[in-house]
């Protein structure tokens, strides 16, 4: 039996959807009404160990999606918990969503390489997907304004964004074929770094990219009724991307996926 977590989020919801047909999975999430109805749902919330321990019951594969919102030690916790959780019930083998090598840069990186090590000192099989940011994220952060701007402080910038999607088919394919993928780390970024030009582009001619500083950037969400934690983590993911530290393309997306990875720019401005 195959249990995915995080079914009720962006990335867990189109793996359900994907799986939606098959008779061996089953979904966890602590939001039960939001997940895919056709498939079977456990009550899974990382933040209350009692949940794990009678949902991973059975479960031979699990897909793990990061409960990366919080603060680090949060998400070390939950991360934790699920893992302890998952090598007491006998889960044989955890498919982990990561984050990109070049990640490392970005001020959420610590808890993954934290899972990562643990996930390595278990006793179950792992695979380690390396997600690059989402093509979406970037367009959240690069959003055009009502008049038409694109403000923010991505400099000239670029960034080897993600189809959503694209990350949640590789999911699948690992997940129905742990064994194959025992032990490995698969880089999934994209294969088009782009910038905020690119996007006012690909929005059209009324739309234009002025790049702002990180100070107005912080300034502009704090203001903006941001958790504190959200500011400096959204600050510092302008700041890696305008560094020029997230543009490195290629790594194993194209392989896992058997075609090419969807337009990041088309997934942005859909």
């Amino acid at each position: 039996m195959i249990l995915v977590t995080g079914a009720a989020g962006a990335l867990g919801t189109l793996v359900a959807g994907q799986l939606a047909d098959r008779d061996d999975v089953v979904l966890g999430s602590r939001e039960l009404r939001r997940t895919e109805a056709r498939l079977p749902v456990r009550r899974i919330d990382f933040d209350d160990p009692d949940t794990l321990a009678k949902g991973f019951e059975g479960v031979e594969v699990l897909l793990m999606i990061s409960a990366g919102y919080g603060e680090d030690d949060a998400v070390i916790a939950r991360h934790g918990a699920a893992i302890d959780a998952a090598e007491r019930a006998g889960v044989g083998h955890v498919v982990y969503t990561s984050l990109t090598a070049d990640g490392d840069h970005l001020p959420y990186a610590l808890p993954h390489r934290w899972t990562e090590r643990r996930l390595r000192e278990s006793g179950m099989d792992w695979t380690i997907l390396r997600n690059g940011l989402y093509a979406e994220l970037l367009a959240w952060l690069a959003a055009p304004s009502e008049d038409g701007r694109i403000r923010a402080p991505l400099g000239d910038g670029r960034l080897a964004a993600v189809a959503r999607a694209d990350l949640a088919d590789a999911a699948v394919r690992v997940a129905l074929d742990a064994p194959a993928h025992a032990g490995r780390v698969h880089e999934l970024v994209g294969e088009q770094a782009v910038g905020g030009t690119d996007l006012a582009r690909a929005h059209g001619p009324h739309v234009t990219y002025e790049p702002e500083t990180l100070a107005e950037a912080r300034t502009r969400i704090a203001a903006s009724g941001a958790e504190p934690f959200q500011v400096p983590m959204l600050v510092g993911t302008y700041s890696a991307i305008a560094a020029g530290f997230m543009t490195r393309t290629g790594g194993d997306l194209r392989r896992l996926l058997g075609r090419a990875p969807r337009s990041p720019l088309a997934a942005a401005v859909a």
